[in-house]
């Protein structure tokens, strides 16, 4: 297997053990994975509803009928919705406007409230992005209300599927698009590409320009990588494009937002999920998630660069919010002497603001890799927000303790909540036993997986470039973590009291290497084994290999780790 995808594409055994492992063994899904052209894009018309939509929408724009995109509040619905408000304006779709509800009055997706704000503004469509899979009711009142429902979403659907006028959503059953883990964005992107094809096919681009889709991507990419969709398939390619067209940053939002986070020289996803997407997230989370559509949108660089920072300062206040409420989670967690026994984790305060529960509860669960729920309780009710290990699906579990619960919805990984204050203790109790019969305490150990052990000679600028065409790196691509059995330290400083930053000696080899957030406690031996990604740092004008290390242990001394190349063998 392997030496079949090392001869036919005439690529190294280590990268292509690498593809191999993340399960893409013929040659030419292999060479589609490391090209990821546009061209590989699927036929946006195997969605189901998509010609339905299409022809919607194409009818309303040659009659210049009112359309409301209806978005959600995190990064996936505001680039989602600022993406297809732009692609309709250059169209000459004018009388195009969106509606984000404000999570904290109106909760989040599609609501009665909401259409009824959107109908009083005469809207003749509805077209839902990133949410309204699960909305029965309220399509049931666009229908008695006279609005055409186009929904787009890539959310689990019911049982029941919306009576809208179209339904767009990979998961749909019976769908017949190959790629089902598309972002809200990335429906939102294929509904794009279909309306031009629809358009060009009916003459409407005579004597006018085409809009250029590939200028969208920056958009496309921002919400998938915010979102934590797998960066395989589709989402690769969009990532790959949309990265570069971030990097060259055409549109002005986009380099205000750039320039208040920090963020220079080619964007990566790193940069995306932890400079720009916080920030763009920040509104939505706190107030009101239009000033990110409105960023986005903006072609003025003076209010651009206002919004942007404006943008800074509330993720400054989520940030500090966050922080706050780690601390009193921690000390919750503390205090509850039955931990030990317990398999979840499931907080609860009336002190908490519910828009920045599902950060904290990630790091909970960073901390202690157990399932875990923050809710925020309010006037006997509470907000509640999850993740998820692995080993648990997150969503699974929740259905089955659904009968303590007034709504829930979302992933394996993430999903949201209410609840009554009065059955929180019996939805905690019922909680935990499902965590208690599907994890044992080896899921409760966080593993570090190991693609390869490479022997010093091995690490080299050649091997470093060959691993980078694998990128991007994200979920369900991870960046491959290698395993250096020995090595000396030769010097070690702490920088930023946080992060170390290390001089190694290995064989022949003199490596640079660097361990964020690895200084606490470390005390470390002459003689070390480390686990670590490989970079090309191009630091002071001269780009040379460095170590990026995951974790460092002493040589000799036994590591929770899998290597994974095993089974790619």
């Amino acid at each position: 297997m392997v030496e079949r995808l090392v001869r036919e594409l005439n690529i190294p055994p280590l990268p292509a053990r690498i593809i191999a492992s993340r399960g893409v063994v013929e040659p030419d899904a292999a060479s589609r994975f490391i090209l990821a052209t546009l061209a590989d894009l699927h036929d946006p018309f195997l969605l189901p509803g998509m010609g339905k939509a299409v022809a919607r929408l194409a009818a309303a724009v040659h009659a210049g009928e009112k359309v409301c995109v209806y978005g959600d509040y995190d990064v996936d619905g505001v680039t989602a919705v600022a993406l297809l408000i732009d692609f309709f304006r250059v169209i000459g779709l004018d009388n195009t406007f969106y509606y984000i509800p404000r999570r904290l009055e109106e909760g989040y997706g599609l609501s009665a409230e909401g259409v009824a704000n959107v109908a009083a503004q005469e809207a003749r469509i509805i077209l839902t992005v990133d949410c309204g899979i699960n909305s029965v009711a309220e399509a049931k009142l666009c229908s008695y209300l006279g609005i055409d429902l186009i929904i787009t979403d890539h959310h689990m659907p019911g049982e029941i599927i919306p009576p809208a006028f179209a339904v767009i959503n990979p998961l749909e059953p019976g769908s017949p698009f190959p790629f089902k883990y598309l972002a809200g964005v990335g429906v939102a992107y294929n509904l794009m590409i279909a309306l031009r094809a629809r358009l060009r096919e009916e003459g409407y681009f005579a004597g006018r320009d085409e809009p250029n889709l590939r200028a969208y991507l920056d958009l496309v990419a921002l919400g998938t990588v915010a979102d934590i969709v797998p960066l395989v398939d589709e989402n690769r390619i969009f990532v790959k494009y949309g990265l570069r067209e971030m990097t060259t940053s055409r549109r002005i939002g986009v380099q205000a937002l750039k320039e208040v986070s920090g963020v220079n020289g080619e964007v990566s996803c790193g940069a995306v999920g932890f400079r720009l997407a916080p920030r763009l997230n920040a509104a939505g989370r706190l107030e009101d998630a239009a000033l990110g559509v409105e960023l986005l949108l903006c072609g003025d660089r003076q209010r651009a660069k206002a919004m942007a920072a404006e943008l800074d300062a509330s993720n400054s206040e989520r940030q500090a919010l966050e922080q706050a409420i780690l601390r009193d989670a921690l000390a919750m967690v503390k205090n509850t002497p039955l931990l030990s026994q317990r398999r979840s984790i499931v907080l609860a305060s009336e002190e908490w603001h519910p828009g920045v529960i599902g950060i904290v509860a990630s790091r909970i669960v960073d901390l202690f890799h157990r399932p875990t729920i923050l809710i925020a309780l309010q006037d006997g009710n509470g907000r509640g927000s999850g993740r998820s290990i692995p080993s648990f699906h997150l969503h699974d579990a929740l259905n089955a303790c659904s009968e303590h619960l007034l709504k829930f919805g979302g992933h394996k990984y993430a999903a949201g909540l209410s609840i009554e204050e009065s059955t929180l203790t019996a939805f905690i109790e019922s909680f935990d036993e499902m965590a208690s019969g599907l994890l044992s305490p080896d899921d409760l150990i966080p593993e570090l997986m190991i693609d390869a052990v490479l022997q010093p000679e091995e690490i080299s600028y050649e091997l470093a470039e060959a691993i980078g065409a694998l990128a991007p790196f994200g979920m369900g691509n991870p960046e491959p973590v290698f395993m250096l059995e020995k090595a000396r330290v030769a010097d070690c400083r702490v920088i930023k009291e946080r992060h170390l930053k290390l001089r190694l000696t290995a064989g022949e080899q003199n490596l640079d290497a660097i361990g964020f957030n690895l200084a606490e406690g470390r005390d470390l031996p002459e003689d070390v084994t480390l686990a670590f990604s490989l970079r090309i740092n191009d630091g002071n004008g001269r780009k040379s290999v460095q170590l990026r290390v995951k974790d460092i242990k002493a040589a000799g001394e036994s590591a929770l780790t899998k290597d994974a190349s095993r089974d790619a063998r």
